[in-house]
């Protein structure tokens, strides 16, 4: 009996005008953005491996630690995920901008969107009228008349309009998947295919979710035109409204500085402060030096050469502009800990106060179920905020490491020559650490998104158990 509830009411739905649409649109819209983002990773990962080249490039022939720094600074290679997920990998890319706004202005769709925004819509225009429909053609009448249970009734209705959707969303999706298989530059593993498997699901109780709150509207009202207003206002206020309010309501409840203002006095603290305190420390230490060590008179108007000559030929010389140049060290050193310690405090102050307010707002968020399902899509792909903190922790450990033979370097090079500015000198750096960036096992994805997943499901069973209690008492009079 149960299946030829599920059966009749797949039969209305694929005879039906609105299944035609959707099942064109998906059949459309899915192979087309796959083929949009397949070619868009191909072009990210063609630049990556460009400006890999340009930075070894550059180690080869200016590798100066002045600079050096800022041009190895991690970067992030474009994940395969991204021919079906952009995320948040995809930062928008303002320089191209001038080149072509559309990207920018039009941003690419992809698999979260498509799901997210259109399939939710789609499962309620499909469920709006499930009831309340029946009702007014009389049929919900003759099914309750020949005794049906209201529960197999309603279960009918959720489970043949989830299947009806399923069908042409998992043809194009296999199209989909089927282009992206196809580009030899796209190299998906069992990781990557193991995550699919957990969006699927999520997808699946997204849709039965939204079919489930369809039909829970349905059993609200008495005729369908009612019906699919409300749903709309549902629709609006779960997937648009609440998901894009929520940051503004976390910064009124848990306000945080103005980055802008913190990061522009953190660079008065470090910069213009710190030279000028480190001028002043230097050259009281220096000065103390040259009171106990006369044979360093008139060293400042002293040129590098004169000070290497003199250096060579006077051994006493040499010792003391080694105490000399320690000296004036140490008072910079002693400069940057001060200003460096002083910056802490407000930038911890900052990124305590930033965590509590992203924190607020990804919680009031997750009252959406496109939320919802927007953290367990991009955290799974590798393309979401859970990447991005294993970017950072990857790029922390990196940047420890850099800064320690750096530092090994530099010793090396004034050990070689006392009166080398080590800061601007070429280096050969061939033995230096380069980043490579992991992407997070499976199972700790997985884990990750329990908690997403475990508020979907929650939002879908509290739908289908309204609709049910509701349905109970329906008059379908």
């Amino acid at each position: 009996m149960f299946r030829t509830l599920v059966l009749k009411e797949i039969h209305n739905h694929i005879l039906s005008f609105r299944f035609v649409v959707t099942s064109l649109l998906l059949l459309i819209v899915v192979p087309a953005t796959v083929l949009v983002l397949t070619n868009d990773y191909v072009r990210q990962l063609d630049d990556y491996s460009r400006r890999q080249v340009e930075i070894e490039r550059y180690l080869e022939r200016y590798a100066h630690f002045n600079r050096l720094g800022n041009i190895v600074q991690p970067t992030q290679p474009p994940v395969p995920f991204m021919t079906l997920i952009r995320g948040l990998s995809a930062d928008v890319d303002m320089s191209a901008f001038d080149n072509d706004p559309l990207p920018v202005v039009f941003p690419l769709l992809d698999l979260t969107f498509i799901v997210a925004i259109l399939f939710s819509l789609a499962a309620l225009v499909f469920t709006y009228d499930s009831v309340s429909g029946e009702r007014e053609d009389g049929t919900l009448k003759l099914m309750l008349a020949n005794g049906l249970p209201r529960a197999k009734i309603l279960l009918g209705k959720i489970v043949g309009g989830m299947a009806t959707l399923l069908i042409p969303f998992l043809i194009s999706t296999a199209v989909g998947l089927f282009i992206i298989l196809l580009n030899p530059r796209v190299d998906w593993k069992g990781a990557d295919f193991g995550a699919l498997g957990g969006i699927f699901l999520g997808i699946v109780v997204y849709l039965g979710l939204f079919t489930a709150l369809g039909t829970l509207i349905s059993t609200r009202h008495r005729s369908s035109a009612s019906s699919i207003m409300t749903s709309l206002f549902v629709w609006v206020l779960a997937v648009l409204v609440v998901p894009n309010l929520s940051p503004y309501a976390a910064s009124f409840l848990r306000p945080a500085p103005s980055s802008t203002k913190v990061n522009r006095e953190v660079f008065r603290l470090t910069q213009d402060e710190r030279d000028v305190l480190g001028r002043r420390l230097s050259g009281e230490k220096t000065a103390a030096v040259l009171k106990d060590h006369p044979v360093l008179a008139g060293i400042e108007r002293m040129s590098e050469k004169d000070i290497k000559n003199t250096m060579m030929k006077d051994p006493l010389f040499a010792k003391a502009y080694s105490v000399y140049r320690k000296a004036g060290q140490e008072g910079w050193d002693e400069a940057n800990a001060m200003q460096s310690a002083k910056a802490k405090v407000l930038q911890d102050d900052l990124d305590r106060k930033e965590k509590a307010q992203t924190g607020l707002a990804i919680l009031l968020s997750m009252a959406s179920p496109l939320a919802d399902f927007t953290y367990l899509a991009t955290d799974l792909s590798n393309t979401g905020m859970r990447n991005q903190r294993q970017f950072r922790a990857l790029s922390g450990g990196w940047n420890q490491a850099y800064w320690k033979y750096s530092e090994r370097r530099m010793d090396e090079l004034k050990k070689a020559n006392p009166t080398a500015d080590v800061w601007n000198i070429a280096a050969d750096v061939h033995d230096m650490p380069r980043f490579a960036y992991k992407e997070e096992d499976l199972a700790g994805r997985l884990k990750g998104t329990l908690p997403a997943f475990a508020v979907l499901a929650g939002l879908a069973l509290a739908a289908f158990w309204g609709a049910y209690f509701s349905f109970r008492g329906y008059d379908a009079r």
